[in-house]
């Protein structure tokens, strides 16, 4: 079956490792509406691959991702002076969460080759993933506390599953950055590898993880998801959108958004 066509995608599926990859390099390969719908598309034609046991997810151009595109939000087709239904509003602001459940929900075992940036979004989407390999020069960031929203599509539970709840707290209320070093520490990580090397690592480990007998592969990471989610029994990710909307236009976290636009402004203009 030939890889469907996508307008912020590219997707490879010859042989054992499968390429997804973000493909909006002028935008730093930013999570619209588009590519979160399309990323679903991706994942559930991945599952129609037999052949394809690894997934390699990956950012074209200078950065992994650098989180929800501002221009192309889907807060905005959500806000009440949209026109649109509630339940379409609601719909909208889901886009992330369902995003995030089907690329950690695909049968292929997903590699993140994160390099350059992954901020807010970018880290849930690398969050989603079973392992993840990182340049030494990557920077994490999550500011959306920052920008007058929670953290959504799931990034939460996620991230106290990877990381704890301590530092998850820490990060998403100081939206401070952190490196490469730092997050393979906090268990985030698998490898970190000099930037040069890191198309050539995150291939290796596919294909080793590839190579293995695909039925105790497919019931290992079943069986570990299915703990994690015992973890985090009582969680309320599918409400995501719903207090992302109902926050987002909170008079404070209007003006916090603003005052964040502004200071990216003049840091690109200086």
């Amino acid at each position: 079956m030939t890889a469907p066509k996508f307008e912020t995608l590219l997707v490879r599926a010859e042989g054992a490792v499968g390429r997804l990859t973000l493909n909006r390099p002028e935008r730093l390969n930013a999570l619209g509406a588009t590519m979160m719908r399309e990323l679903v598309e991706a994942a559930r034609f991945f599952d129609t691959q037999a052949d394809v046991r690894a997934v390699i997810v990956s950012g074209a151009g200078r950065s992994f991702s650098a989180g929800a595109d501002l221009r192309d939000s889907p807060v905005a087709a959500a806000s009440t002076h949209s026109g649109n239904s509630w339940a379409v509003r609601r719909e909208v602001g889901q886009l992330g969460l369902r995003m995030a459940d089907a690329v950690e929900a695909m049968r292929a075992v997903t590699v993140a080759q994160i390099h350059g940036y992954a901020v807010g979004g970018g880290v849930v989407l690398a969050a989603a993933c079973d392992l993840r390999v990182a340049a030494d020069d990557a920077i994490f960031s999550i500011p959306e506390v920052e920008l007058g929203i929670p953290l959504a599509w799931g990034g939460i539970p996620r991230l106290v599953r990877e990381i704890g709840p301590a530092l998850t707290k820490e990060l998403v209320m100081t939206c401070r950055r952190f490196g490469p070093a730092e997050a393979k520490s906090a268990g985030f990580l698998n490898r970190v590898v000099p930037a040069d090397h890191l198309a050539a690592e995150a291939e290796a480990l596919a294909a080793q993880v590839a190579a293995m007998p695909s039925v105790p592969i497919a019931i290992t990471k079943e069986h570990v998801n299915s703990v994690t989610r015992a973890m985090g029994a009582g969680s309320t990710s599918f409400s995501d959108g719903d207090a992302l909307l109902g926050a987002a236009f909170d008079p404070e976290s209007l003006e916090a958004a603003q005052k964040y636009l502004d200071r990216t402004v003049r840091r690109k203009r200086d």
